[in-house]
């Protein structure tokens, strides 16, 4: 732990500006999810080691919960992944420690919720509208999220090959921007947010293992919090102070 906390403060002191985030009213939340590159500067600098590591592998569902050795963040589904992959295979606990290590947080349901679907900007590009809440991440219409066939065509990482259902993730930052200029909010990868209990902690915004439904507003999930699976991502935030 002692190891850790002077990693984060040397990032702290060597990283004065956040990576790339929107401010949201009262709080700022990444534009993208966590990348793998992102977390490897996390590992290099702190030694961490995740549960999947541990355990030789992280899962997928096949027909029940499959552990499938050798995917870890590092190599999502077995092969290494590039810099700009949404990192998965973290479980709720090790997101939130990535985050602190950042000088952040996981944001909390309603937080991500009020980012991922009403406009916040001052002089948003069409066709988004200051003040106006979407029922997609997208907007009005799920089109261009990385999901399961019905979101058109996206640029998913064909590893349809050694999945039962499914492509696979995109990287960070290829599909449209959707409201207040956030990639991926709807689909690609679900998204950690803070709350719950241990054994029911959120996860938003659905998958490209699931069609649209899994991204419209009125959608909500939960995982185990030691869940570590090639679908579950995160990104961070923080709050703001008042101005």
């Amino acid at each position: 732990m002692r190891n850790v906390l002077i990693a984060t403060l040397l990032y702290s002191l060597t990283h004065s500006a956040l990576a790339d985030t929107q401010v949201i009213d009262d709080f700022s939340i990444d534009r993208t999810e966590v990348t793998v590159g992102a977390f490897r500067e996390f590992v290099a600098a702190t030694g961490f080691t995740t549960a999947a590591e541990r355990a030789g592998g992280g899962e997928v569902y096949a027909l029940g919960w499959t552990q499938q050795p050798g995917w870890i963040w590092s190599h999502p589904f077995g092969e290494p992944a590039e810099d700009d992959e949404p990192v998965v295979h973290v479980t709720f606990p090790e997101a939130r420690a990535y985050c602190a290590f950042r000088g952040q947080r996981l944001p909390t349901n309603a937080e991500w919720q009020r980012a991922a679907y009403t406009e916040f900007r001052a002089n948003p590009p069409e066709p988004f509208q200051t003040g106006r809440a979407y029922p997609y991440p997208t907007g009005d219409l799920p089109t261009g999220a990385n999901c399961l066939n019905d979101c058109g065509i996206t640029p998913a990482i064909d590893h349809s090959a050694k999945l039962r259902r499914g492509i696979g993730h995109a990287p960070v930052g290829r599909t449209p921007a959707g409201v207040n200029g956030l990639y991926d909010m709807g689909a690609n990868v679900w998204e950690w947010v803070d709350g719950g209990q241990a054994n029911a902690r959120g996860t938003r915004g659905g998958s490209w293992w699931y069609g649209q439904e899994r991204m419209h507003h009125t959608d909500q999930a939960t995982k185990p919090e030691d869940t570590a699976v090639v679908y579950i991502g995160f990104r961070c935030a923080q709050s703001l102070a008042p101005q």
